[in-house]
C-alpha cells in the first residue's frame, strides 16, 4: 500500500477517495471497496479490470510476453525444470532442494492409484460420453472416498488433498480415455516418472509391457508444465469462487474442470485440429488465409494470437521446439494435417498482416500438433489441459484458504422490470 490515493467525483456527492495498492510488479490497484457505502458499485463485465484477490503465485505481463511462476520465467522452468518440480514451486513458493524434490516425487508416485470402487463410477457413463463429462463427475466424487481429510482449516489436510489430486488426476484422465474405447483400465507403474506413467496408462495394455519413448515423455511433461498455471483465468477464478464458500477441494477442482471445458477457455487446442481438418489440404491454405483476413468472413484461424498476450505467448517458443522434436521422433513430417500446420506457422511468422496484428502462433497451436502426433484424440485435449492445470487450481485454492478471504458475491447492474403488483390470472 502507498500514500497515493485516487479521487472520484460523483455529481451531487462529495468526492470519494480510494487508497492505491502497489504490487511487486505490474499495475497499481485502486481499492474501491468503500464505494458501496456511497450507494454505488463499479461495472466491469468479465471482471477484466478488477483484481478480485491478492496472489503470490503467477504474474503475467501480456504486453511484454512475460509469464512468471513465483518469479521464475516460464521458459527457464520449461528448459531447466520439470512438471513435478514446478508443482512443488507453485504449491510451496520456492524450488525444492534435492532431498525435498525426491520426497515430493516419491509421495506423488505412490499415490497415483485410485480406490477400486471408483471403477464402478465409470460404468454409469455411456461409452460415448465426453471425457470431460466423466472428469467433472469422477473428480467431484473423490470427496466421497477421502472424507477423512476434508477439514479445510487444517493445513496438513489441505496438503494431503493437494498431493492426492496431483497424483490421481492423470490416472482418472487415462481411465476416462480407456473407458471410451472399451479397453481395460491400466494400473500406474511406479517405475515410471509422472509423464511417462500417464502415457503408459493411456496407451498400455495388459498384454505387454509399455515402451515409452523418452522424447515423447518429455513432450508430455512440457505440456503439463506449460499449462500448470496462468493466473486468474476463468477456471482458476471459478475454483477460487467455489472455494470461498468453504466447499471441499475436490468439489472446487471439479468446478474448475467444468469451467475449463468451455470452448473459449480450454478447448482452443481442440479447435486448432478442427480448423486443420476443415482446411484439409495444403492447396487450400491460401484460400483460408484470405478468409481469415476478410473482416466480413466469420472464419478465424485458431491457435494464433492470445487474449492476454498482445506480443507473443512466452510458452509458444518452447512448445514449438517440442513439436519439432516429437514430429522427428515419430517420423511424421509428412503427415497431411501437420504439413498444413507447419505451413500456417510459416505464414504467421512471415506475413505482414499477421506480424502487424501480432497474430503469432500460441501455445494451443503447438500443443494441438503435439497431442495429435502422440495419437491422443481431440476429445482428450482439454482433459490433458486439466491434468496440467490441477496444480495451479489447488495452489490458488490453498493460498486463498490460508489467508483472509470472503465468500465471493459479485454485484450486478439490474435492468429488469421495476417493482410491480401481482395480477391474478383471470385479470391478465
Amino acid at each position: 500500500m502507498t500514500d497515493k490515493k485516487a479521487s472520484l467525483l460523483i455529481e451531487g456527492h462529495d468526492n470519494v477517495d480510494f487508497p492505491i495498492y502497489e504490487g511487486t510488479i505490474g499495475p497499481d490497484v485502486i481499492d474501491v471497496r468503500s464505494l458501496t457505502s456511497k450507494g454505488f458499485f463499479t461495472y466491469d463485465p468479465g471482471f477484466v479490470s478488477t483484481a478480485a484477490c491478492e496472489s503470490k503465485i503467477t504474474y503475467i505481463d501480456g504486453n511484454q510476453g512475460i509469464l512468471l511462476h513465483r518469479g521464475y520465467p516460464i521458459d527457464q522452468l520449461a528448459s531447466e525444470s520439470d512438471y513435478l518440480e514446478t508443482c512443488y514451486l507453485l504449491l510451496k513458493g520456492e524450488l525444492p532442494n534435492k532431498a525435498q524434490k525426491e520426497e515430493f516425487v516419491e509421495t506423488i508416485r505412490y499415490h497415483t492409484m485410485v480406490h477400486d470402487q471408483i471403477n464402478n463410477l465409470f460404468k454409469g457413463f455411456r461409452r460415448d460420453a465426453h471425457p470431460m463429462a466423466i472428469m467433472c463427475g469422477v473428480v467431484g466424487a473423490l470427496s466421497a472416498f477421502y472424507h477423512d481429510t476434508l477439514d479445510i482449516t487444517d493445513e496438513r489436510q489441505r496438503e494431503i488433498s493437494a498431493m492426492r489430486l496431483i497424483a490421481k488426476i492423470p490416472t482418472l484422465a487415462a481411465m476416462s480415455y480407456k473407458y471410451s474405447i472399451g479397453q481395460p483400465f491400466i494400473y500406474p507403474d511406479n517405475e515410471l516418472d509422472y509423464s511417462a506413467n500417464f502415457l503408459h496408462m493411456m496407451f498400455g495394455t495388459p498384454c505387454e509391457k509399455s515402451n515409452i519413448s523418452p522424447v515423447l515423455a518429455k513432450a508430455m511433461d512440457r505440456i503439463f508444465l506449460l499449462h500448470a498455471d496462468h493466473e486468474q483465468n476463468a477456471s482458476t477464478s471459478t475454483v477460487r469462487l467455489t472455494g470461498s464458500t468453504g466447499a471441499n477441494p475436490y468439489a472446487c477442482i471439479a468446478a474448475g474442470i467444468a469451467a475449463l471445458w468451455g470452448p473459449s477457455h480450454g478447448g482452443a487446442n481442440e479447435a486448432v485440429l478442427e480448423m486443420l481438418e476443415e482446411i484439409g489440404d495444403e492447396s487450400r491454405i491460401d484460400e483460408f488465409v484470405a478468409k481469415a483476413k476478410d473482416k466480413a468472413d466469420p472464419f478465424r484461424l485458431m491457435g494464433f494470437g492470445h487474449r492476454v498476450y498482445k506480443n507473443f505467448d512466452p510458452r509458444a517458443k518452447v512448445m514449438k521446439e517440442t513439436a519439432d522434436e516429437v514430429l522427428k521422433e515419430l517420423g511424421l513430417e509428412d503427415d497431411p494435417l501437420l504439413k498444413i500446420a507447419k505451413r500456417l506457422e510459416q505464414i504467421a511468422l512471415e506475413d505482414p498482416y499477421f506480424i502487424e496484428k501480432k497474430l503469432y502462433p500460441n501455445v494451443d497451436f503447438y500443443s494441438g500438433i503435439i497431442l495429435k502426433a502422440l495419437g491422443i484424440p481431440t476429445s482428450m485435449f482439454t482433459v490433458i489441459f486439466a491434468v496440467g492445470r490441477t496444480v495451479g487450481w489447488i495452489s490458488h485454492w490453498n493460498e486463498m484458504i490460508s489467508g483472509d478471504y470472503r465468500i465471493g458475491r459479485p454485484r450486478q447492474l439490474y435492468t429488469g422490470a421495476p417493482q410491480r403488483d401481482f395480477v391474478k390470472v383471470e385479470d391478465r
